[in-house]
């Protein structure tokens, strides 16, 4: 039987070129000023593996805002922060509707999972500090823990993602209605926003992907970022949640745990195998990239990395 090819020697540049020639289609988000002006033929993928190697295309090192990739992240330093009470205050179902919908859980009013709105205003409300200036900074070196580099704000998507954030805003005074939320809506919008607009370029994102990916180790810096058990769910969540109301044919015909991203970026987690990041800002009508799945797809197929494949080195 024929082994699985080695991602280390797999050829980024060449799957870059032949995604940009295919027909794409999909538009570009225009929910704030910055997303709408983005680039449609931008395109970057990046690959990590366990041993901290890393291999990228061109447009890898493109800065693009984090936008919904950061939930993974904010859920992971949620459960950190409050010893695994997170699980309590936030539903893991998916829910087969738009990540922005307005609706809590019947009966609890908890969000119905950390990978939509909801859950990641109160995800990020859940992180350790007094007030949304400490709550940014603690995600501020959460992610850029998880990144293996410093990150940084961009103060212009962050100002315009909470004034613009009219449904954000809408779900965090329902949470406040049903005493789900403990801190101010404005306040929870205002620290949701600052870590949307966290920068990352996909070399970043695959970084942080692969240290999920690693049981919560960064493969580059060798950091413990989460422990184990905080990676294992959040990866479980991804899979079950990632791409939305997506999700099931996501698993299905890519079968890598994933989040997608209205600045057209996925993060993909394989356990024990590898993390990878793709950006291109045209979305599909569940606001996934399109080319970002495809390439999304052609590499679970190339690389042998279908969670619920028969694969080539069993």
């Amino acid at each position: 039987m024929s082994r699985s090819p080695d991602p280390r020697s797999y050829d980024l540049d060449e799957l870059r070129r032949r995604v940009l020639a295919e027909e794409g289609g999909g538009t570009v988000d225009d929910s704030i000023p910055q997303l709408a002006s983005a680039d449609p033929d931008l395109c970057g993928i990046a690959i990590v593996t366990p041993e901290g190697d890393i291999r990228s295309s061109a447009s890898a090192d493109v800065a693009f805002s984090i936008q919904s990739a950061v939930k993974p992240f904010l859920f992971a330093l949620a459960l950190m922060d409050t010893d695994g009470e997170a699980l309590g205050r936030i539903g893991i179902e998916p829910t087969g509707e738009a990540f922005d919908a307005i609706k809590l859980e019947s009966g609890t009013g908890r969000p119905p999972n950390p990978m939509v709105n909801a859950g990641a205003l109160l995800t990020a409300a859940l992180v350790d500090g007094d007030d949304p200036e400490a709550r940014s900074e603690r995600i501020l070196r959460g992610l850029s823990a998880f990144a293996g580099r410093r990150l940084e704000v961009d103060e212009d998507i962050a100002r315009n993602e909470h004034l613009l954030g009219d449904r954000n805003h809408a779900l965090a005074h329902l949470m406040r209605a049903e005493d789900t939320l403990q801190i101010s809506a404005d306040d929870a919008v205002e620290v949701y926003a600052r870590a949307c607009a966290v920068l990352v370029d996909v070399e970043a994102l695959a970084i942080m992907g692969a240290t999920l990916a690693c049981g919560g180790i960064n493969p580059v810096t060798g950091e413990r970022v989460v422990s184990d058990v905080v990676a294992r769910d959040v990866v479980s969540v991804m899979a079950t949640c990632g791409v939305y109301d997506g999700s099931g044919r996501w698993m299905r015909s890519v079968g890598v745990p994933a989040k997608s991203s209205v600045s057209g970026a996925i993060v993909l987690c394989v356990p024990h195998r590898l993390g990878a990041a793709v950006v291109s800002p045209p979305l599909d009508e569940q606001g996934t990239s399109v080319r970002g799945s495809r390439v999304s797809g052609i590499l679970s197929e190339d690389l042998d990395l279908h969670v619920f494949g028969r694969h080539r080195d069993a």
